[in-house]
């Protein structure tokens, strides 16, 4: 059997193609997403009028319209601060996927990496941004390259070790029927091995999104010259409440246009899960 057709039958078995229709699965995600949508309105109403009943001074708690309104006002001001945190969150991100996918794939193939790598970079992850923040900005600055290596440091361990526990947990078989038709080590890892592990990886890589802008604003807040960080320390020291708030729905908002991007790619890259499900 030549190497062409290896390939063929490894990534078909690798792929678990289905024929089901991807459109038979939309009216569940148009309900799902209507769903969360009515709920986030719901608590959006119930939060608007306890504030108007109880009379909750906007210093303590604002309404979620009074948050608007100090949004629109400060939008000048607020959207260059949040472009500098996006700038330094989605560089962490990628950098962040680049290593920590290498990072797992050298654990898994390398037990001697394994056992002496993964455990300091799991006491890395254990301590807090604070603590470490202080010698970024000795060695940095407060420029953003420091905040673009805290948050791929961050945001790394995930990605790492869902990419190990992947690679380690797919099926021996998928690795003998490569071996068999001819195929070398390297080949199986890259186009079979790395194929059936791909769901997990993107969980780890799901997760590293889901903080990644989080941890380049509290860097930013520990110390830098602009950004959504420095944008919340000024409306924290001026003691406007709303500016507050607004920095927390901006970071919500942007994370969650991450989560959705980092779904879609994985959508075309892999196709859906449910459709798999299905095969």
């Amino acid at each position: 059997m030549t190497l062409h057709s290896h390939s063929s039958a490894a990534q078909t078995s690798a792929t678990h193609p289905s024929t089901t229709p991807q459109h038979h699965h939309l009216p569940r995600r148009l309900a799902h997403a209507m769903t969360t949508v009515a709920t986030g309105i719901v608590i959006l109403l119930v939060w608007q009028v306890w504030t108007d009943a109880a009379h909750v001074p906007s210093t303590l708690m604002p309404s979620p319209l009074a948050i608007a309104q100090a949004a629109g006002k400060s939008w000048h001001t607020l959207w260059p601060a949040l472009q500098v945190t996006l700038t330094e969150g989605i560089l962490g991100f990628a950098i962040a996927i680049v290593a920590g996918v290498l990072l797992g794939v050298g654990f898994h193939c390398s037990r001697l990496l394994h056992a002496t790598l993964l455990p300091y970079l799991t006491a890395a992850q254990t301590l807090p941004l604070i603590a470490i923040a202080p010698m970024f900005l000795i060695w940095f600055g407060f420029e953003p390259t420091g905040k673009v290596v805290l948050t791929a440091i961050f945001g790394l361990f995930p990605i790492a070790v869902q990419t190990v526990r992947g690679l380690d947990g797919v099926p021996r078989f998928y690795e003998d029927v490569a071996l068999t038709c001819g195929a070398s080590r390297a080949w199986t890892l890259w186009h079979v091995k790395l194929r059936v592990a791909a769901r997990q990886i993107f969980g780890g890589i799901r997760i590293s999104a889901a903080y990644t802008l989080a941890t380049a604003t509290t860097a930013e807040y520990l110390g830098a010259r602009k950004g959504l960080g420095i944008w919340l320390q000024m409306a924290y020291n001026s003691f406007r409440t709303p500016l507050i708030f607004v920095a927390a729905f901006a970071i919500i908002i942007a994370t969650g246009v991450l989560l959705l991007a980092v779904d879609a790619v994985e959508h075309m890259l892999l196709g859906d899960p449910e459709d798999e499900d299905l095969s």
